[in-house]
């Protein structure tokens, strides 16, 4: 998995921005993948930031890039905790989440609630599954329901950052050097 990849798809999230980022990788040999995502991990835990696939299928991995002690503050919201009861999720713990999450990868259906694991505000992801992805205000990262304006400023600085961390990594910098600790 190339490091550029993890830097263009994740650098809000490597930059203490959001909790967490979802990107897709080619995987060929899930032996090897799985290798390079240890030695991440073991590079950026330090910082922070855990690494984990959620779905090997037809040749590519599902990777979260997260950071853990945020996710624990996000999923305390009440109507994020709220979104995961109504999904099936019994336990809130973030680790229990987790692993709820990457069942429900397993299926058919994909699970909608990923965008309380990626910092997007739960009354969007709320709106999202109740209106089945219609009658939104806006959309950029995720589709909007409630505050257009903070979303759309969010959207610009997540672009802003990915677009500064992509120039910092062509110019030589590390993934380590652009990753901000927690």
């Amino acid at each position: 998995m190339p490091e550029e990849l993890v830097v263009r798809q994740c650098a809000p999230t490597l930059a203490g921005l959001k909790t967490g980022s979802l990107f897709r990788a080619a995987c060929t040999d899930k032996k090897a993948l799985l290798a390079q995502i240890r030695d991440l991990n073991q590079r950026l835990r330090e910082k922070g930031l855990c690494l984990i696939p959620l779905r090997f299928r037809d040749g590519n991995a599902l990777l979260y890039l997260y950071r853990p002690a945020r996710l624990k503050i996000d999923l305390k919201n009440e109507l994020a905790r709220r979104t995961l009861g109504n999904a099936g999720y019994l336990d809130e713990s973030p680790e229990r989440c987790i692993v709820n999450l990457i069942r429900r990868f397993q299926g058919e259906e994909f699970p909608h609630e990923i965008g309380l694991f990626l910092s997007y505000p739960p009354e969007d992801v709320k709106g999202f599954i109740d209106n089945k992805a219609e009658n939104f205000k806006c959309a950029g990262l995720w589709k909007v329901y409630g505050d257009e304006k903070r979303a759309r400023e969010l959207f610009a600085r997540y672009k802003r950052c990915t677009d500064i961390y992509c120039a910092l990594w062509r110019a030589g910098a590390s993934l380590e050097a652009l990753t901000v600790a927690s």
